[in-house]
């Protein structure tokens, strides 16, 4: 599987970019927020990759953060829900406003993006609640990104480490020390 592309813009379309990579052309199918801040043909690139595989179609989505990568696949986990419809997700909305509209029932944000009725945003809703981040903004802080690679190096899942995270900070907690004591004081427990 292709985890990740590191290359050269040679053409964008309206839902995908073609990556150069070492001679090989990549299209990859990316949301429009992607699209937009992508830098212009011919200058390089790093995206997060998530390959789709079928019987009869192998297709790249790309992502320029890894939260972006995983609120898609959790997406992509809800019975029903199709490549198209997690791609139009987070071309309609913002990880961070996609998981918080899921987090606290916005059946009528999710509504909202194209390709997303009812039914599947009540499935999304009810399938993807309490598994997403509260917040995406906790990895800008240089210490939650240090925290969250300690944790994930010592073993832990990367679903656990997010969620403790998100939890800490609701509380305020900042310092890497803090983060890392509180952090294996929970993670421990869900062990056992």
């Amino acid at each position: 599987m292709i985890g990740s592309l590191r290359g050269t813009v040679s053409r964008k379309k309206s839902d995908m970019v073609l990556i150069e990579v070492n001679g090989v052309g990549y299209e990859v199918h990316v949301p429009i927020s992607v699209l937009t801040s992508l830098p212009t043909e011919g200058q390089g690139v790093f995206l997060y990759i998530y390959t789709h595989v079928r019987e009869d179609i192998l297709q790249l989505y790309g992502f320029l953060k890894e939260e972006e990568r995983f609120i898609f696949m959790k997406v992509l986990s809800v019975s029903g829900v199709g490549p198209k419809i997690a791609l139009a997700a987070l071309s309609g909305l913002s990880a961070e406003k996609f998981a918080s509209a899921v987090n606290s029932n916005d059946i009528d944000t999710l509504t909202a993006i194209p390709g997303i009725g009812k039914k599947t945003a009540s499935r999304i809703v009810l399938e993807l609640k309490e598994k997403l981040p509260v917040s995406t903004t906790t990895f800008a802080n240089t210490d939650y990104e240090d925290a969250m690679s300690a944790l994930l190096n010592l073993g832990y899942k990367r679903t656990d480490v997010i969620h403790v995270l998100d939890q800490l900070n609701k509380k305020g907690v900042r310092d890497i020390e803090s983060l890392l004591k509180e952090s294996l004081k929970y993670l421990s427990k869900t062990e056992q």
